[in-house]
């Protein structure tokens, strides 16, 4: 031990030593960063996770940049939902309607260049929009500036802004099919619907809104193309086309579009009841209608599916499967009364909107932002617990994502007495009676915020009652209760033994208010306790100093059987020179061998 403290304290001596040197590094490491996109500004503020204001270390200059998750931008994006319809929707209407375009052709001028200037804000908005780089926005004008004007997209808002209104001077002011590169701005709707379907509560009931606008789109310019292919074959040359406008009757701007609107509805919905095409360009027309309506049905009826599938598997991830229940019950003949209550529990769940597995939902979101979520939910219930009460904030966050929910039907027992106790349970909602053992006579009714098995999952020495429910606590009507298990507490209180003295200290406070608490029983557990740690570090003294002689052994050991084999390796080798050394004969006195 004295060994390990002295090495303990050179390497602090070394830490300290080294402490300038780590500085120095660390500001080596630091100066590559300056130099990047990323942090090139030193100083950034954000007003309300919306737009970035940075400072240059250099410059000193003010920069307004839009962050693309922000609100701002996305409340921009909305915006320019506006031109980009108004454009595909009015802009065929004039071409083809011509009476719409003589009448109101200031409005629509003026319309048309408040759509332009739109136009040009985006742009100015796109050279003012953040991106991500390596997670971390990138604030710098120059590089946003770069990113925008190198991508295909900023192609595609040059091309929608050309000014292709002087085209007016050769083809007349009312041809406004000169405006038609308005429609390459399309990406920027798309990209606003996208970003909707993430942010509205209802995405499944968004999803249906825009196909039906879809559908209104291809409809409309269908009827406008319908209308302006009758005025090229001729007005009531035939059954086919648009009724001769010179009658009063279809001669009105309104029941020209709305008959229009109506022809194209018919065959593109393929109802039937239609006059038979006559000219050539009519049954291309209606060629063309029938193949888009094939594709435009199977799209409807995809996507509807699609909405529905989404729709039954966000309920199943919220709700359990009531068709595996229903089969279960059927295939085991339970009784009627049984069935009645497992129908009863799982209509409530569905009708209140009640949650049981909020964990499992949740699973997939990154942990700190489910112990956000968990926080926002639920510590307000959590909060409201004795116990609880005063511990520090860490602890509450990890008790709270081991809050399961729990529902209860009018009538049934939470817990009886008796009962080893496992779990504390919290009232979110309902009312809960402390019943006599009829289950008839009512003692107390707890309510909202009320709680209940607190002690049981505690483990208090003198606890007279021990781990048994010492009441019957039946619910009244639905209840809502948070359950917290004994080894989910267990396992967050190891992490925290300052917290669970704490909490055993109040547990002792509310057994004495009890007159459950035995004084003389825990002083004698608290006595074995303390004896049980004290045997248990001499025997870990012991153990340390049977270790250290064991080592002493094993080095021993080693260190003899190292001498062993060189013993034996010496002995070896006398015995090869012994063996290799020529034997001398003797010789007699005539020389003779």
């Amino acid at each position: 031990m004295n060994t390990l403290a002295q090495m303990m304290a050179q390497r602090g001596e070394r830490l300290r030593e080294d402490k300038p040197v780590e500085k120095e590094e660390i500001k080596s490491w630091s100066k590559p960063l300056e130099n990047t996109v990323n942090v090139r500004f030193r100083l950034s503020i954000k007003l309300g996770g919306v737009f970035t204001v940075s400072l240059s270390s250099s410059t000193q200059k003010r920069a307004w940049i839009l962050d693309p998750s922000g609100d701002w931008y996305y409340t921009w994006l909305n915006i320019m939902v506006l031109p980009i319809t108004y454009n595909w929707v009015i802009l065929i209407c004039r071409a083809c309607f011509t009476d719409l375009q003589y009448h109101y052709l200031s409005v629509w001028l003026s319309l048309d260049y408040l759509c332009d200037f739109l136009y040009v804000l985006d742009i100015i908005a796109n050279f003012h929009t953040g991106f991500l780089e390596e997670g971390i926005l990138v604030t710098h004008r120059g590089h946003i500036a770069k990113k925008y004007m190198l991508s295909s997209k900023f192609r595609w808002d040059v091309l929608s802004v050309l000014p292709t209104d002087f085209l007016y001077l050769k083809f007349g002011i009312h041809t406004p099919l000169v405006r038609i590169n308005r429609f390459l701005r399309f990406q920027r709707l798309f990209e606003a619907f996208d970003r909707t379907e993430t942010r509205i509560p209802y995405p499944n009931a968004f999803r249906i809104c825009k196909l039906m606008a879809y559908i209104f789109v291809v409809i409309n310019w269908n009827s406008c193309i319908y209308f302006a292919l009758s005025s090229y074959v001729g007005f009531g040359k035939d059954e086919w086309v648009y009724p001769n406008i010179t009658d009063p009757e279809f001669g009105r701007l309104g029941r020209q579009y709305l008959y229009s609107f109506y022809f194209s509805t018919l065959i593109l919905t393929t109802v039937g009841d239609i006059p038979a095409p006559m000219q050539e360009e009519e049954y291309i027309f209606m060629v063309v209608d029938f193949l888009i309506a094939v594709l435009g049905f199977a799209t409807i009826m995809g996507s509807m599916s699609s909405v529905i599938s989404n729709m039954n598997s966000a309920d199943e991830a919220f709700y359990p499967n009531y068709d595996l229940v229903k089969l279960y019950l059927k295939m085991y003949k339970v009784n009627r009364t049984v069935k009645k209550k497992v129908i009863a529990w799982h209509q409530h769940l569905q009708i209140n909107k009640k949650l049981t597995n909020e964990n499992k939902i949740l699973q997939n979101l990154p942990e700190k932002l489910r112990v956000e979520v968990a926080v926002s939910v639920h510590m307000p219930t959590l909060s409201k617990v004795q116990i609880f009460q005063h511990c520090e904030k860490s602890l509450l966050e990890e008790l709270v994502l081991k809050l399961k929910p729990q529902v209860y039907s009018p009538g049934e027992y939470v817990c009886k007495k008796g009962d080893i106790g496992r779990e504390m349970y919290i009232i979110k909602e309902g009312k809960l009676a402390v019943v006599a053992d009829d289950g008839v006579t009512q003692f107390a009714v707890l309510g909202e915020g009320n709680y209940f098995g607190e002690i049981s999952i505690l483990n208090i020495k003198g606890n007279t009652s021990g781990n048994r429910r010492t009441a019957n606590i039946k619910s009244i009507g639905y209840s809502d209760l948070f359950c917290l298990s004994k080894e989910d507490l267990t396992d967050v209180l190891t992490q925290y033994p300052d917290a669970k003295a704490i909490l055993e200290e109040k547990g002792r406070e509310i057994l004495l208010k009890m007159n459950k608490l035995d004084e003389r029983l825990a002083a004698e557990l608290a006595g074995k306790q303390e004896e049980l740690e004290e045997k248990l570090k001499k025997m870990e003294r012991n153990l340390d100093s049977l270790q250290t002689k064991l080592a002493r052994l094993l080095a021993e050991l080693e260190s003899s059987a190292a001498k062993m084999l060189q013993r034996v390796k010496r002995l070896e080798w006398e015995i090869s020179l012994w063996e290799e050394e020529p034997r001398e004969q003797p010789k007699d006195d005539d020389g003779a061998e």
